[in-house]
């Protein structure tokens, strides 16, 4: 018996998911994904130190958002391949009550992804473009899980910078489903923390791939947060961002990354 692959499937182009899948070493990419990875780390030795990084930013945001900041709701945009320690895993062993759903376009993502939480009920995935917000607050799984009167966070993980399109006014189309207390974490790619030589061979590299590179400036990172009160240390190289040890030349992974946190409206007097 075969199996049609999901629409949209090819294996002859590289997708950023299965780039970054390549340099963690996992074995959920091919052949064009490889060599896509092997051309990076040829214009960036520190390709998969930077990735490695990511995924440890990753795991000290989901451990402060559910150990410290006390939320059970979270929302992955482009939650990529499946690996080790991802979201539900991190927050569910600290309370296992937490509800996870991820959200991505890429159907190989997808089939992984609905094969893994097929039994785990606090967990979904749901087949949404990041950008369209209305499609991924309204999908049947997430309001199954998500209670939008409490809060709740928003995980966008290495992600904007495949998205052309302003991520602030993204943003602004979940905040407005987010009630105080709530949460936006992020780690975004800068040309501020690289030579200009090595953003624009990379960001080359990815003109190839389904999604081209978009770097974007520390500003226009720190921009995405507007309104919202960063949880310290702010936004700094995520190596930086509350490491168990200090980081020895943080420079070398340029993504920078934070938390911001919907603060409470303020208080209305009388006269």
């Amino acid at each position: 018996m075969t199996t049609d692959p999901p629409p949209g499937f090819t294996t002859h182009q590289a997708t950023p998911a299965r780039i970054y899948d390549a340099l963690l070493g996992g074995k959920d990419n091919y052949a064009a994904d490889r060599e896509a990875a092997d051309r990076i780390k040829q214009k960036e030795p520190n390709a998969e130190l930077i990735v490695h990084n990511n995924r440890a930013f990753l795991r000290r945001v989901v451990t402060y958002l559910v150990a410290e900041a006390g939320i059970r709701q979270i929302i992955d945009l482009g939650s990529g391949l499946p690996t080790q320690d991802n979201v539900h895993h991190i927050a569910q062993q600290i309370a296992p009550e937490t509800r996870v759903v991820y959200v991505d376009n890429d159907p190989i993502v997808l089939a992984h992804d609905r094969a893994r939480l097929a039994d785990n009920p606090n967990t979904t995935v749901v087949t949404a473009d990041l950008r369209e917000s209305a499609a991924v607050l309204g999908a049947t799984e997430t309001r199954q899980l998500i209670d939008f009167s409490q809060p709740w966070a928003l995980l966008s993980i290495a992600v904007f910078h495949f998205i052309p399109d302003d991520p602030g006014s993204i943003i602004d189309a979940y905040r407005a489903h987010m009630p105080p207390g709530s949460h936006l974490a992020l780690s975004h790619l800068s040309q501020d923390a690289t030579t200009p030589e090595t953003a624009a061979e990379i960001t080359r590299i990815y003109q190839d791939a389904t999604a081209p590179m978009v770097l974007r400036t520390r500003e226009q990172i720190h921009g995405i947060f507007a309104g919202m009160e960063l949880v310290e240390p702010g936004l700094p190289l995520i190596m930086q961002w509350r490491p168990p040890v200090e980081p020895r030349f943080p420079e070398q992974v340029w993504l920078f990354g934070g938390v911001g946190r919907i603060p409470q409206p303020p208080a209305t007097t009388t006269a």
